[in-house]
């Protein structure tokens, strides 16, 4: 059975490569480098950690991995170039019949060009999944939750986040009230510590990523919840 054994490099020398010859001929000739230097290995390594971190989510399931295409939409882009310049994929809980852009994720990882980013929560929710998110925010019982589940993670290097904010607090909801800061929020995760580049090339990259997975596992099922 294929494991992990890391990517190639920690300086990301094909996606700088490709930053500079973003065209189809030059990623034809250099495709095979991408499938066994990057596509494949990150396939394992989702597909490790999702093993690793199955048994802490006491209350929620998690679905397959999921490596996004390197190849942009770039229907309504002004920019059009082809392919996009990091390898990216996530670890998405299960929910019926939600867009997987609309699921919490258990982790969320990218690496490309001099960039390593690692996450987990719900970083972008549709109308339905942000109106519920807001009632459970106001309410006292689970929006103190929330914010325990949060100071926590503070407290151990995580970052509190989020794709987009409103500049005021939606209609309905109190101006003035304690959790302001997340009412205003349209989706909610934390990114991780940074990860150490130097695990990028070895086995001990999945064990690290886990780890920090099991951290963020109250937030990621708080909000499983909170949006279901």
């Amino acid at each position: 059975m294929d494991r992990f054994e890391g990517f190639p490099d920690t300086e990301g020398k094909f996606w700088k490569a490709l930053t500079k010859n973003n065209e189809r001929a030059w990623f034809q000739k250099h495709k095979e480098e991408f499938e066994e230097g990057w596509n494949k290995p990150m396939k394992l390594l989702l597909g490790e950690v999702r093993e690793k971190i199955d048994s802490a989510y006491d209350h929620a399931d998690l679905d397959d991995p999921k490596v996004f295409r390197i190849y942009r939409d770039v229907r309504f882009a002004k920019d059009k170039s082809p392919y996009k310049t990091n390898i990216g994929g996530l670890i998405p809980l299960k929910r019926t019949g939600k867009k997987i852009t609309d699921l919490p994720m258990a982790l969320y990882f990218h690496v490309g060009a001099g960039e390593i980013f690692a996450a987990a929560g719900h970083y972008m929710m549709e109308p339905e999944s942000l109106a519920r998110f807001r009632k459970a925010v106001a309410e006292e019982k689970t929006g103190k939750e929330l914010e325990k589940i949060l100071k926590a993670l503070a407290k151990k290097g995580f970052t509190v986040e989020s794709h987009d904010s409103y500049a005021r607090v939606p209609k309905g909801f109190d101006a003035n009230h304690p959790r302001a800061e997340h009412l205003r929020r349209k989706g909610l995760h934390v990114s991780f510590p940074e990860v150490p580049k130097k695990l990028l090339t070895t086995r001990e990259l999945p064990k690290w990523l886990a780890k920090q997975c099991a951290v963020a596992t109250d937030l990621v099922e708080w909000l499983v919840f909170a949006t279901a």
